[in-house]
Parts: C-alpha cells; sequence; structure tokens
C-alpha cells in the first residue's frame, strides 16, 4: 500500500474539494497529509510535518494539519496555536472520533472529507472568512517524502 495511490484520483479530488468548501467559510487553513508508514509517534510526526510545511506561519496561526499513517492505522488532527488559544478543550475530540468511526468502517474519503467540513465549521466561529482571505495553504495533499521525492 502507497500513500499516493490509497485514494483514487477521484477520491483525492472528493478531498481536496472539502477543504476548498471549508476553507470558504473560515480563515483557517486545512491541510491533509498521508504517509504510507510513520516511524514514529503519530501526533509527533504531525507536529513535525506542521512546522515542515509552514503551517504555523498563516497570519492569524490558525492552519489545521489532519494526518494519516496507513500501515498503522493511526491519524491525528494538528491545529496551529491561535485556534488553541481560542477554542475549548476538546475541540477537535468530535472531529476525531467521527473520522475513527467512518475509518473504523472502511470508509476513508468520507472520514476525511466530513472531518475536513465539521473542522471548517467549527473554524468559522473563531476565524470567519472575510472577502480579502486568501488562500495561505495549498489545498492539494501532500504524500511521503520518500514516496514522492518532495
Amino acid at each position: 500500500m502507497k500513500a499516493s495511490t490509497f485514494f483514487t484520483s477521484a477520491q483525492q479530488d472528493a478531498i481536496v474539494q472539502a477543504i476548498g468548501e471549508a476553507e470558504h467559510a473560515t480563515s483557517g487553513e486545512i491541510r491533509v497529509h498521508i504517509e504510507t508508514s510513520c516511524k514514529a509517534d503519530v501526533l509527533d510526526e504531525a507536529a513535525w510535518l506542521f512546522r515542515k510545511a509552514g503551517m504555523h506561519k498563516t497570519a492569524d496561526r490558525n492552519g489545521v494539519l489532519i494526518y494519516l499513517a496507513l500501515e498503522e492505522r493511526k491519524f491525528a488532527i494538528i491545529g496551529d496555536t491561535g485556534i488553541n488559544s481560542v477554542v475549548p478543550l476538546g475541540f477537535w475530540d468530535e472531529i476525531r472520533d467521527h473520522m475513527r468511526k467512518r475509518f473504523s468502517e472502511n470508509m476513508f474519503t468520507e472520514g476525511l472529507t466530513e472531518g475536513i467540513i465539521m473542522a471548517g465549521n467549527q473554524l468559522k466561529e473563531h476565524f470567519p472568512h472575510t472577502k480579502d482571505d486568501i488562500n495561505e495553504i495549498t489545498d492539494t495533499i501532500s504524500f511521503d517524502t520518500d514516496e514522492t521525492g518532495q
């Protein structure tokens, strides 16, 4: 199983479309990263990738990374300090639990797209979309650096 081929092209398009839809309601920036395998703790790896991708450099510090490690069947949702400073404890729990349920049903595309939309809906309360908002982080899915050479 390779990260870049786990989802079909149509499924990848649906995920990217969900990111665009979610970001239409918020100035928050959502990114999805998929790896074939994670040799470290999933949260540590997600936090490292968050910084490597420059997601901590958004104007409002409102980036979100959804990280999947396929072989280990683990995932993490990481929000930047701008988000975590204004949301209540457990803000991400409902999204995580919903995604976990869908993943356990082998509905990975649905779990991701629904989780992305849920994140956008929650973020718009604290970070509403403004007419001068710019897309600071690409909406494309990123994959293993070992696999793609990125």
